[in-house]
């Protein structure tokens, strides 16, 4: 029986001819992620390690932004210890304040990651840069800490579900549509420690962008990973991004076309309509047009899962020469300095002040409900973020309804859950 798109990847890692669901496997690490949060735990946890040096300090990279710019005493003391612990191992990739991003938007913009390569991250959403062909997945800062020792990881070899895209998507629909969708199809745990393995025709009118917010998502359905083909589009992304080392680590995989999959779902992207979850799971899924009055009080757009240039231009597009809506606090967050700085040589972020809102440097802040637009009591948001769970955003009684940028755009200027259709001219 031939291998999966993932299970050829876990093989060649492992140094195997072949694996097959359900084996138990040690992989040799293209790359170890940590985040402000999480490395704190796994630099503790190397003491319990005889050796005390870093595997490779050029395959280990730390990035700073959950709490940064530091939001309090505490987060600044997690921040200093790994800065210490970064210097003293000469970690090549570390970024803090003014060189940083959101991790998984930040990674690819660097090159650090590319098709064909294993890579771990102590955040479980990691499992973005499967957009790029490679396996990556979250684990954690234990796990994290006996990469950053050994190179290495065990993983459960997992099975996979396969994904048939046809069509092409219609206007203001996007990748996040595509992942709610799917999420609401399957649930949460649809998809639970298996690979999420996107194919068919209709991958060629996704973005890398879309390919990445989908990636992104595939923890909400429960994924060990999501990951797409490699294609032109792929090649050129790498090639825009290209950083020497890792760019030379690139390989290929493919799919046997005997590959075992536990089923194969097709979806035709020309059906769907915006999507939005609603609280306070990623699977309670409505359309737009199934959506009576929901007032809001606040959108945030950005993330790991929608903070790229594309994201700002298709929001910046809908808010130019219109207003957010009186008491609407509207958040805009780029995901790296470089989509800041493109925003701003874009006009974008002109776009987005005139229009009423705020733009902050980036951050994940409030997507788990750290700083920069924390719910109050009854207070509801619409979210381009990733997860809608109890007391997410804030307040344990505040609701997130997550959408994608063309929503929640719309949404800011009625001050109610609205289609893109809605606002424009």
């Amino acid at each position: 029986m031939g291998m999966t798109m993932t299970q050829k990847i876990l093989a060649a890692h492992a140094g195997l001819d072949s694996v097959k669901a359900g084996d138990l496997i040690e992989a040799n690490l293209d790359l170890v992620l940590g985040n402000d949060v999480t490395t704190p735990v796994a630099i503790n946890e190397l003491d319990k390690f005889k050796k005390k040096t870093v595997f490779d300090n050029t395959k280990i990279a730390l990035v700073m932004d959950h709490f940064t710019p530091n939001k309090d005493i505490k987060s600044a003391e997690h921040v200093k210890q790994v800065r210490e612990f970064s210097k003293a191992n000469g970690i090549v990739n570390y970024f803090d304040v003014g060189q940083m991003g959101i991790e998984h938007a930040l990674l690819p913009e660097k090159g650090l990651i590319v098709a064909g390569n294993a890579c771990i991250g102590a955040d479980s959403h990691t499992c973005t840069y499967g957009a790029l062909g490679a396996f990556s997945t979250g684990v954690g800062s234990t796990d994290m800490a006996a990469g950053m020792i050994t190179g290495k990881a065990w993983f459960k070899v997992p099975s996979a579900i396969k994904f048939e895209l046809k069509g092409e998507k219609a206007p203001w629909i996007s990748g996040k549509d595509l992942i709610l969708h799917i999420i609401g199809m399957i649930g949460v745990d649809g998809a639970r420690y298996k690979s999420m393995e996107f194919t068919g025709e209709g991958v060629a009118s996704l973005t890398m962008d879309d390919r990445f917010t989908i990636a992104n998502m595939a923890i909400e359905a429960g994924a060990k990973n999501g990951i797409f083909p490699v294609d032109e589009l792929t090649e050129e992304y790498m090639k825009a991004h290209a950083n020497a080392p890792y760019y030379a680590t690139a390989k290929k995989y493919e799919a046997d076309a005997d590959a075992e999959y536990d089923e194969v779902i097709e979806i035709d992207l020309g059906s769907l309509r915006p999507t939005v979850a609603f609280p306070h799971l990623p699977e309670n899924t409505k359309t737009v047009d199934e959506i009576d009055e929901i007032k809001i009080d606040q959108v945030v757009i950005g993330s790991c899962t929608n903070g790229r240039i594309s994201d700002m231009r298709i929001a910046a597009g809908i808010l130019e020469g219109k207003k957010v809506a009186p008491y609407i606090r509207c958040i805009i967050i780029p995901g790296t300095q470089e989509v800041y700085l493109q925003m701003l040589r874009e006009g974008l972020a002109e776009i987005f002040i005139n229009a009423g809102a705020i733009v902050s440097t980036p951050t994940c802040g409030p997507c788990l409900g750290g700083h920069m637009g924390i719910l109050a009591s009854g207070e509801k948001a619409v979210s381009t973020t990733n997860r809608n769970f109890v007391g997410r955003m804030g307040a344990i009684d505040s609701e997130i309804y997550l959408a994608s940028p063309a929503v929640a755009a719309a949404s800011a200027i009625t001050g109610k859950i609205s289609a893109p259709e809605e606002v424009l001219d």
